[in-house]
């Protein structure tokens, strides 16, 4: 079995999840030398509500934050998640200022650029992987996000034809984002079997919640149907609605 790598959301959706986002960049940063040299496929640390959150209750300057991170995570590449042509607010934005966001972001140390559109509308994807390509460098990794639901037209072929379609637009990963937390470890079977067959040696991550308990099981499972990479968070923000264990799995 290929070794699994693993992507670490203690800076970002593990205090999302269980904190509201609330940690300050002086709790994360004297982690940082230990967390460097863990050897993460990466660690995800901004975007989704950190930008958010950082302005409204935090007074902390994202930009400036990223920075820091980029700063004191050498080693590491740093991941961040992307809402598409949201970016990181809660409503549809220019093609210019969608541009300009990644560029800085990619500027400002940001290494991987998880894009998602929250129903799967790809057309509200393309400007955000367009511009991470424009301004890529040697390490940017545009990573295209599938949101996981359960519905009778939700069926495993549906999503192989979705992975399809991420991997002919230019993504180089694609990530299957289960929020809920719930896909079963044998859906996580069928599917990951599924979509290896159809999009070959194209990495693919599994993204999913403990919420309803079944996470470990299922990243488990996963790992034995050929993932490349899991998401997990270090355990002191992990389970509940948070990812599962780093460390126990």
């Amino acid at each position: 079995m290929a070794k699994v790598g693993i992507t670490d959301t203690i800076l970002r959706d593990a205090h999302q999840s269980q904190a509201a986002t609330r940690m300050r960049f002086s709790q994360m940063e004297p982690a940082f030398e230990k967390l460097d040299k863990v050897g993460y496929f990466s660690l995800e640390c901004w975007g989704g509500a950190t930008f958010d959150s950082c302005l409204r209750f935090l007074n902390e300057d994202p930009w400036e934050r990223l920075r820091k991170l980029r700063k004191g995570l050498p080693n590491t590449k740093l991941q961040m998640l992307l809402r598409g042509q949201n970016l990181l607010g809660y409503k549809h934005y220019h093609d210019d200022v969608v541009e300009k966001f990644i560029e800085l972001s990619i500027k400002n140390g940001i290494d991987i650029i998880r894009i998602f559109d929250a129903l799967n509308d790809f057309r509200n994807c393309e400007t955000a992987l367009n511009a991470t390509m424009k301004y890529a460098t040697k390490n940017t990794i545009a990573s295209g996000c599938i949101c996981y639901t359960q519905s009778p037209v939700h069926t495993v072929e549906k999503y192989i034809e979705m992975c399809r379609e991420l991997k002919r637009m230019g993504f180089q990963t694609i990530c299957l984002k289960d929020m809920a937390g719930t896909m079963t470890p044998y859906e996580a079977e069928h599917l990951i079997k599924g979509i290896k067959d159809a999009v070959g040696d194209m990495p693919l991550i599994l993204h999913t919640h403990s919420t309803t308990g079944m996470a470990y099981m299922t990243l488990t499972k996963a790992i034995e149907s050929g993932i490349d990479v899991i998401d997990t968070a270090t355990s002191c923000f992990s389970g509940g609605t948070s990812q599962p264990s780093t460390e126990t799995m």
